[in-house]
This record gives structure tokens, sequence and C-alpha cells, in this order.
């Protein structure tokens, strides 16, 4: 068998095609035993169903005839009627025992001959002596039988003698040939067994040899090559062997360990690059680090040297004011005021930048924290607003608890609370709705809105109130530097939420936040909204 031959069929062929030939052999098998046992069973059916009790009916047939040659001989000695007993006795036994023979050897007409010879040589005997001597004898009379009757008799039966005589040997040699060819069956029968057994174990010899040669040797070495490259010698080549399923097997792994070492090559020039790249991000972490030494320097003169000027240019244009104030007209006034008010604009701007800046640097750190404190610490920092105003603020009857920084969500709560207070309509009082609900995802989030009743923010500046310095409106309609929103985006962004205004609200303006719950692992899926409450 080719190694062609052995690579087009399957492991499943090769047991396929053995097990057809198992099949076939036991099928072949099968066949031959049932014909050896079937001939056994008729070589043994005729000996001892038909010879042996034929052989038995002759030596009957043959008792038969002697007891009519015996009570004939008495009868014509004798004259009594008794004597005639055994005579028609042995008659009609002659009959049954001829008519068995002749139904146990109806298949063999050679020993059927002998039957009819022996009735030939009986009904001679009878018609030539038996019957005209019982004709002579007189009952009550005795007389001896005559010599030549008697040897005439004695030579007619003894024709019936050697007849029987033929017969009986016959038989036997008949039951001598069955014996022997009941032995010969034997043997062949007992040579297919052995024959059957000896294939089945050759078969399965070449079974093991097969599944050996073709499964398990190609298998072990698709192991071994694998394990080896499993240990790290990515450059040992994986040949394929044995049938065309394990053949596909090991091409696959062969087409896998190359991938794995093309891969491998293209992640060992990655991890230069990203080594290279690595360095690169440790220098610009450090420039990063020396910028923002920078900026805490920046921050301290902002705090302190910028702001030690406009304290004194605004402190000398209020001394110029109250010394010369009478010297100056109105116009000299209004420069001074002017200047006054420009250099508070510009404390209130580095403030505001300052706060900026520092949110996320300077912080107390995340830890769980209580909303509705901070909330309650947002809405008692406007109690003066809220007073003047006449705002009504609703808040829901208990907020979650979050890890955040208190400081900065307080901060949140107040810029936002103090935006939907100072953005009112004219002659109408201000009230903001504070909500809360479970966000329906998989990161356990709370939502947050702050809504209003007041002038609102149209769509397309959505984006832009959350910039810098960003102003919807001028000076002169509503103060401020416009960073508060700018804070609250950046406090937000720093807890892992974002921030955003609710575009489809249209009475008033709706901002929504998210933050992370303490638990993030422990949510629902469903929103459970917080029951509007208790208004302040």
């Amino acid at each position: 068998m080719t190694r062609n031959t052995v690579g087009k069929l399957t492991a499943q062929g090769w047991f396929q095609l053995v097990m057809a030939v198992m099949i076939l052999v036991a099928i072949l098998g099968a066949i031959a035993g049932a014909q050896v046992i079937g001939h056994t069973n008729r070589v043994t059916d005729r000996l001892v169903n038909r010879t042996l009790p034929a052989a038995a009916e002759a030596y009957r047939l043959e008792n038969a005839l002697v007891n009519q040659e015996t009570g004939l001989r008495g009868y014509a000695i004798a004259a009594d009627p008794q004597f005639l007993e055994p005579y028609v006795e042995g008659k009609q036994e002659q009959q049954r025992a001829a008519a068995r023979l002749r139904e146990l050897l109806a298949d063999r007409p050679e020993l059927i001959a002998d039957v009819e010879a022996v009735e030939r040589a009986a009904a001679r005997w009878r018609d030539d002596y038996a019957d005209p001597l019982a004709a002579t004898v007189t009952t009550g009379t005795t007389r001896p039988v005559e010599t030549a009757a008697a040897i005439r008799g004695k030579t007619v039966f003894d024709e019936v003698r050697a007849a029987t005589a033929a017969q009986n040997e016959n038989l036997a040699a008949a039951a001598a040939r069955d014996d022997d060819e009941l032995a010969r069956a034997r043997s062949l029968r007992n040579a297919v067994l052995i024959g059957m057994i000896a294939a089945f174990l050759l078969i399965g010899v070449v079974v093991t040899v097969l599944v050996r040669r073709l499964v398990a040797r190609p298998l072990g070495y698709l192991t071994e090559s694998s394990m080896r490259v499993a240990d790290g010698e990515f450059d040992h080549h994986i040949d394929a062997h044995g049938p065309a399923d394990l053949t596909l097997v090991a091409e696959a792994v062969e087409d896998m360990r190359r991938r794995i070492v093309a891969e491998l090559g293209a992640s060992r020039a990655k991890e230069a690059l990203l080594q290279q790249q690595k360095a690169e991000l440790d220098l610009h972490a450090e420039e990063l680090r020396r910028s923002n030494v920078e900026l805490e320097q920046f921050a301290y003169v902002a705090s302190h040297d910028l702001q030690e000027p406009l304290r004194k240019v605004a402190s000398f244009c209020q001394l110029l004011e109250k010394r010369y104030g009478s010297e100056l007209d109105e116009r000299g006034k209004q420069y001074i005021d002017f200047a006054v008010d420009g250099a508070k604009r510009m404390q209130v701007l580095i403030n505001d930048l300052l706060t900026f800046s520092r949110v996320g640097r300077t912080s107390e750190g995340v830890e769980p924290t209580r909303l509705d404190q901070s909330l309650t610490k947002a809405l008692t920092n406007l109690s003066a607003a809220i007073e003047d105003t006449g705002a009504t603020v609703e808040l829901p009857d208990e907020l979650p608890e979050i890890l955040g920084d208190p400081t900065l969500l307080t901060m949140v709560w107040q810029n936002l609370v103090a935006n939907a207070i100072k953005f009112r309509r004219p002659d109408v009082a201000p009230v903001v709705r504070v909500e809360c609900e479970r966000v329906a995802n998989q990161t356990g989030e709370w939502q947050f809105s702050v809504t209003d009743n007041g002038i609102g923010i149209a769509p397309e500046f959505a984006e832009k109130v959350f910039v810098i310095f960003q102003r919807l409106h001028g000076r002169d309609e509503y103060s401020g530097t416009g960073i508060g929103l700018a804070i609250c985006k950046k406090i937000v962004e720093y807890h892992g939420g974002r921030i955003w205004i609710d575009t489809d609200h249209r009475d008033g303006a709706r901002f929504c936040f998210t933050l992370q719950a303490v638990d993030p692992a422990v949510h629902s899926t469903d929103s459970h909204p917080a029951p509007e409450g208790a208004s302040v």
C-alpha cells in the first residue's frame, strides 16, 4: 500500500474499510460454518436416525424370518396349531420390518435392493416349502417330516439367511461409511471454526497494526511536534503524515505555527516600537512634570504677584477719585470707574482661572460621598440668592451615595443651581427641580438633572456653553465670566461621568450629568427615579 493510498483515506475511512473486511470475513465464515455444521448435522441425522435404526430393523427382519422357520418346523413335527403362531407373527413382523426399512432407506436404493432380495428369498421359501408343508400337516396327528422336504426347506432358507447376512453386512458397511463421513465432517467443521477464529485474530492484529501505523504514530508525531512548538521551538517544521484527516490537522497546525511565528515577529517589532514609544512617553512625562511645576508656579504667581498690581491699580484709582474727584469732570470720573471695574473683573477672571486649573489637582480625594450633603451645602451657599429671588428648589427625597470629591461635587451643584437662578425670566420666580435615576446599563451609573423655568439655551449653543470663558449674553445683562459650566464639565469628567444639555426640553433649561455609584458591580437594569419631595 503506497503513501498516496494512505493519504487519500481518512482515519474514519480506514476504520470503515477494516470493519467492512471484518463483516465480509464474518459473513463468509458464517456461510462456511453453516455449510459444514449443516453437513455434519445431516450426516449425524442419517447415521443416528436412518442407518443405525435400519440396521436394527434388519436384525428384527432376520429374527422374524427365523421365528417363521422355527414355528413351521415345530408345527410340522408336533402338528399342534400353537406352533403356527410364531410363523404367523413372524410374517406380520416381517412386513412391518420391511416397511420400516423401506421408509428408513428411501434415499438409498442399493440398500432397498437388499431388502427386496430378502423378501424375495423369504417369499420363495414360503412358496416352495413353508406353505406346502403346512398344508400337508393334519392337526392332531404326528409324523416325521420327510428328509427330502427338510433338506429342500433348509436349502431354501439358507438362501434367506444369506440374503439377510448380506443385508446386515451392507448396512454395517453403510454405518461405517456414515461414521467415517461424520468424523470427516466434524474435522472439517473444527477446521473451519479454527480458521474463523484465526481469521478474526489476524484481522485484530491487522487492525492493531493499522491503528498504530495510521493513527497512533501520526498522532504521536503531531503531539510531539506540537509540544516542541509549545515549548518555544517555533522554527520546528511540522510534517503531514497519516490519513487525510490527520494530514489536514497537521497542515492546519503547521499553518498555525507559521502564523504564530509571523505574529511573534510582528509582536517583537511592535514591542521594540512600544519600548521606543515608552521611552518617548517617559520623556514627555518628564516634560509634563516640568510643565506642571511651571503651571503651579504660574498659579502661585497668578494668585499672588498678578493680583497685587491689580489691587494697587484699583486702590490708587479709588484714591485718585477721592482726592481729585472735585477737579474731574464726569468723563474723568467715568474713566476712573472703568479702570477700577476692569481691575476687579481681572481679579475675578484670575480667581476663576485658578479655580478651573486646580480641579483634579488639589482635590481632597475620591471617597464615598452622600450627594444630598453636598447639595445641601451648595444650597446653603446660595441661600441669599434663593431668598432674594424667591426661588423654589425641588429636591428628591433621597440622593444616592457615589464615589467622588465632596468639595468638587458641591461646586457642581452650586454652579448649576446658581445658573438656574441667574438666568431666570423677568417677573417670574425661579423654580429649580433636581432629579436622579439609575441608568439602565452595565456601568452602574446614576443620572442627575437640574431643570429650571428660565430663559433656556438654544440647541445650537448646547456645546458652546461648556467652553471656558464663553458667554451667550453681555455683561450688562448677566454678570459672570462664563467659566462656571466649564468647571462643572471638568469636575464631572474627572469623576468619570459626562454632562450635557437636554435639547428636547423647551420650558427653560435642563442640565444632565452622570456619576458612578459606590459599587458599580451591583446595579439594576431598571431605572428607579427618586421621587420629588420637599422644596427649599
